[in-house]
């Protein structure tokens, strides 16, 4: 059995005992987290839409850890105008084990 959850505005498709990176969320390492917005379930042959979600499923998930992904270089330069920025960026993220699929 398989689901297709949304959280952190991107979509993933998941199946029992997957790890995945997800955006940051606000719940302590080893909490059970529920993920409510299930926007397809299939098992075999058979698969429910929703419509935007299932009503009644939801993923449950365990918090393994919290982390910073790679740093992203980002480099703005004007050419001829003596013009140059250096910035980097080290997105959050929270690491999920997924545990059941309900639904």
């Amino acid at each position: 059995m398989y689901a297709v959850v949304k959280t952190g505005g991107k979509q993933y498709r998941v199946v029992a005992g997957d790890k995945l990176k997800v955006e940051q969320m606000p719940a302590d390492v080893g909490a059970e987290v529920i993920l409510d917005q299930v926007l397809m379930v299939g098992e075999g042959e058979s698969v429910r839409l929703g419509q935007p979600t299932l009503a009644g499923a939801t993923v449950k998930a365990t918090v393994l850890a919290h982390g910073r992904g790679e740093k992203v270089k980002i480099f703005k330069m004007r050419r001829r105008k003596h013009y140059q920025k250096h910035q980097g960026h080290r997105q959050g993220f929270t690491e999920l084990k997924i545990d059941a699929i309900v639904g």
